[in-house]
């Protein structure tokens, strides 16, 4: 589950620019469910019960695909690219970008699929 303040621009950067399909959305909650192939992403208002200050989570959101060269070249100029392409030791070639939110989302592959 991702707090937003800006849940309608978030709906739309996940489904616009990351291909994934809004399978449910209520308004009344301010709540939607994203879905992309095995992938299934919460966004929601801050909840009143919960202490909010900003967006603060500390690591990333790491999304294994099988055409990460595909993908970086499809996002890498339309969005905030925190370090571009790169195949790394631990056999995993990625990169990675900021939502809209500002949250750290990174795409890597297992260099042993190319």
């Amino acid at each position: 589950m991702l707090w937003t303040e800006e849940l309608q621009e978030s709906i739309t950067f996940y489904t616009e620019i990351l291909g994934f399909a809004c399978v449910e959305y209520n308004e009344e909650w301010q709540w939607a469910c994203l879905q992309k192939d095995e992938a299934e992403l919460m966004l929601a208002y801050p909840n009143r019960h919960t202490h909010y200050g900003k967006i603060g989570f500390s690591g990333s959101f790491y999304f294994e695909t099988e055409d990460v060269q595909a993908l970086w070249e499809q996002l890498k100029d339309t969005v905030e690219v925190v370090y571009g392409l790169e195949a790394f030791e631990w056999d995993m070639k990625e990169f990675a970008i900021k939502d809209n939110n500002g949250y750290l989302l990174q795409f890597g592959e297992h260099l042993n699929n190319e």
